[in-house]
């Protein structure tokens, strides 16, 4: 079961989103990048996990093969909970979000595929589900600006079968013309507005989106710590979504104390990997907070997301970027169909990525720890 390699490798997948690139980061959106970890053990078991990067995706891949890798490299890969403290806690002064962070969060969901691949069970059962083997998504739109390019693509995902519908846009004019569209089709809607706004403006943007009955208005306070401020915004009486900045188990603590937020938003490439979302949702079960996991990625990431959703979240509701990308060494099960997504039936995530997609887009080499 010790740890005998780590490989890292970024794939680029180009994308169209139904509109102008949107920018990340400053940069426009066109390929979507995904870090890949591949962990393998001495018995010969390959596992697979995704750490968060998109426009920082060099930073993360950095901590990952400099620090993080040489740290697990020789473990057991068998006691995840162990693992997960002690690198956590070697790691802790470089920050305890960011890079570091991140970089571990790939190690650890490749360690759960192990897992389940070494008991020949999908992740799910091993978390206690495995009776869903489908699950509403919802399509999570870009930003376009433009109402027309708003009620267009509201329009196409409504017709390929979803009924969750979320927008990333901060104008009135936008949200007006995506809650039209929804209300037609019967749709629910949600606004992502990545913490635009300072509390006072927050409290504004809140009334003017009132009328439209949003299923939960997401990270509206800049910076999105500011629990109070969201808590303010919260008392308006519109669901508060947040969490996908959120540092951990003890940064949802403070969210939930704070009566920050309705809908709690932990990501699993992000927050240290399968595990400390399983801690989050249980924190969540406790104080009647719903689960809905951030999933913005179509790797590994997304794979283990349906798994601890199909697992352990009551209400169970997807992310999926509505992108139409030209291939993933994940298909088929990273695109959504109906509306929804299907879980791989494997043991482990239950799917390991096409080798020749992954040539075929790999961006630089791949870097091993070994």
């Amino acid at each position: 079961m010790k740890i005998v390699d780590i490989q890292s490798q970024v794939v680029s997948l180009p994308f169209c989103m139904g509109g102008p690139p949107a920018t990340f980061a400053g940069k426009a959106w066109t390929h979507l990048d995904i870090l890949l970890v591949r962990v393998e053990t001495d018995e010969g078991l390959v596992g697979w996990g995704e750490a968060f990067g998109h426009a920082g995706i060099q930073a993360t891949r950095a901590a990952l093969d400099g620090i993080v890798a040489p740290l697990v490299l020789g473990r057991s890969s068998g006691d995840i909970a162990a693992l997960t403290r002690s690198v956590l806690h070697a790691t802790h002064l470089l920050g305890r979000n960011g890079p570091f962070v991140f970089a571990f969060s790939g190690i650890e969901t490749a360690l759960w595929d192990l897992a389940g691949k070494r008991a020949g069970q999908p992740v799910a059962q091993l978390l206690g589900g495995g009776v869903r083997e489908r699950l509403p998504a919802y399509a999570s739109l870009l930003a376009y600006h433009e109402p027309a390019l708003v009620r267009r693509n509201v329009e196409a995902a409504c017709a390929a079968g979803y009924r969750h519908i979320k927008l990333h846009e901060i104008t009135e004019e936008a949200v007006a013309a995506g809650a039209e569209v929804a209300r037609a089709h019967g749709a629910a809607l949600m606004v992502d507005v990545n913490c635009a706004w300072s509390v006072p403006a927050a409290l504004r943007m809140a009334d003017a989106f009132a009328p439209h009955d949003l299923t939960w208005f997401e990270e509206p306070v800049w910076p999105p710590e500011d629990t109070h401020g969201l808590a303010m915004v919260r008392a308006r009486g519109i669901p508060i979504a947040a969490g996908e900045n959120t540092a951990g188990l003890f940064g949802f603590k403070a969210l939930i104390e704070a009566g920050a937020i309705d809908i709690a938003q932990p990501s699993v490439t992000k927050i240290g990997g399968i595990g400390e979302m399983l801690r989050v949702i249980t924190l969540c079960e406790a104080h009647g907070v719903r689960a809905a996991p951030h999933s913005p990625y179509f790797g590994s990431g997304l794979i283990a997301t349906m798994h601890v959703v199909a697992a352990r979240v009551e209400d169970p509701l997807v992310e999926v970027l509505w992108l139409d990308m030209e291939a993933n060494p994940f298909d088929p099960w990273v695109r959504a169909e109906n509306g929804h997504v299907r879980l791989p039936p494997g043991p482990g995530l239950g799917c390991d990525p096409d080798p020749g997609v992954l040539d075929r887009y790999r961006v630089g080499p791949v870097t091993r720890t070994a």
